[in-house]
């Protein structure tokens, strides 16, 4: 072979092997694109962008599905006050919610279940009685798990809620139904078994021998007072061989009985005062609601009377009067409506009837005035243990 054809040789053998290497360097710069192009498309496709979040949506939808059957763990978690989701719903009678008196003691009842078992309280105030329906209704359209219609005058509209949804759960202040209805608790109270303890205290203490007495309107749940307050009034004369006048009410004769004629004015309530005032009782017991704290003024003028509160103790109430109340016939609604709405959360709701009594505390006497002499107070006392034991008599026989 030639010089020349050698030289032609190696310069072929030179570019075979230049072109095998260009090529293996080009073959991985296509490849290398490809490989990263499929992850970017493969990874986020089936990575968590769909199914991941697809997998939280579940466990989201359970607290859901849980909320419905929330409310049966809520019974069963209730002793933890584990009350959310439950609602206990006013409806107050015209006195309004700060009535100082049977509307605001049933609402310290709701709002100590909400504070304390975690219930959410709210309310709706009558006006007037054509509101009572109206608020019912309200309430069962918003769903609320216990309905509470306070006073005696809302004792129709109740019975025919409460018959018209069986499922709908109440608990009235100052009313019962007979026959009981499944779905309703009846809260009352006999207070006049309090009321015959400030009886007999007020015919202890008074000085012009007259004590007085007056009702808002002439319903049982406001004449159970004065009956007992007359009654207790008649044993101490039998027990004391004294003879003081009760004004304003006789049970024998409730037609003749004082009555304001409503539960929201204060100056009928201080024009009643004063009217017995004049007629000589330095004591009077006002069962009339806010009308009352009108005869509170008329007694603080006098200076020289007492007053006695009702439902709540008048010295905490009605504070600004303290100097003047002698007691109050207190009756317990607000112990009555957290135990009506515990039982919704415990799952123990019952209808029928509730009684609160001087035995069971559901009933008793507020803050005695210091006035008071040692000897009465203990005088009280066993009368009290007396009503208990049942060898006292509270009504007249």
């Amino acid at each position: 072979m030639s010089t020349k054809t050698r030289k032609i040789s190696v310069l072929l053998a030179v570019a075979v092997i230049f072109s095998m290497i260009l090529s293996a360097c080009q073959a991985p710069a296509a490849n290398q694109p490809t490989q990263p192009a499929e992850p970017p498309v493969t990874e986020p496709t089936e990575v968590p962008a769909v199914e991941e979040p697809t997998e939280p949506e579940a466990p989201a939808e359970e607290p859901t599905e849980a909320e419905a059957p929330a409310e049966e763990p809520t019974e069963a978690e209730a002793p933890a006050g584990d009350a959310s989701g439950v609602s206990v719903c006013q409806v107050t009678d015209t006195g309004g919610i700060d009535d100082k008196s049977f509307n605001a003691t049933a609402w310290a009842g709701a709002l100590r279940a909400q504070e304390e078992l975690g219930v959410e309280a709210k309310y709706l105030e009558s006006q007037q009685q054509t509101d009572y329906e109206r608020n019912i209704n309200a309430f069962i359209e918003e769903g609320c798990d216990l309905i509470v219609p306070v006073g005696f005058l809302i004792e129709a509209d109740t019975k025919a809620a409460a018959e018209a949804n069986p499922d709908q759960k109440f608990a009235i202040v100052d009313v019962s139904y007979d026959p009981p209805i499944d779905n309703v608790l009846a809260l009352v109270f006999a207070t006049d078994e309090a009321g015959f303890l400030a009886g007999y205290l007020a015919a202890g203490m008074t000085q012009t021998g007259a004590v007085g007495t007056f009702g808002g309107i002439p319903i049982p749940s406001v004449t159970i007072f004065m009956d007992g307050f007359y009654y207790g009034v008649q044993y101490y004369n039998q027990q004391k061989g004294t003879d003081v006048q009760v004004l304003g009410w006789d049970p024998a004769n409730p037609d003749s009985g004082l009555f304001a004629g409503n539960f929201e004015s204060t100056d009928d309530g201080r024009t009643l005062g004063e009217t017995l005032l004049s007629e000589g009782a330095d004591i009077i017991m006002p069962v009339a609601g806010p009308v009352g704290l009108g005869t509170a003024v008329a007694v603080q003028n006098a200076g020289n009377a007492w007053i006695i509160g009702v439902d709540t103790d008048w010295t905490i109430s009605a504070e600004e009067y303290a100097d003047v109340v002698l007691t109050s016939v207190v009756k317990k609604m607000d112990v009555a409506v957290f135990d009506a709405t515990k039982a919704v959360v415990d799952g123990t709701f019952q209808g029928g009837t509730y009684l609160g009594t001087l035995a069971n505390g559901g009933v008793g006497l507020g803050t005695i005035a210091d006035a008071a002499p040692q000897e009465l107070l203990d005088e009280v006392e066993q009368v009290r243990q007396g009503i208990i034991a049942g060898d006292i008599t509270v009504g007249g026989n």
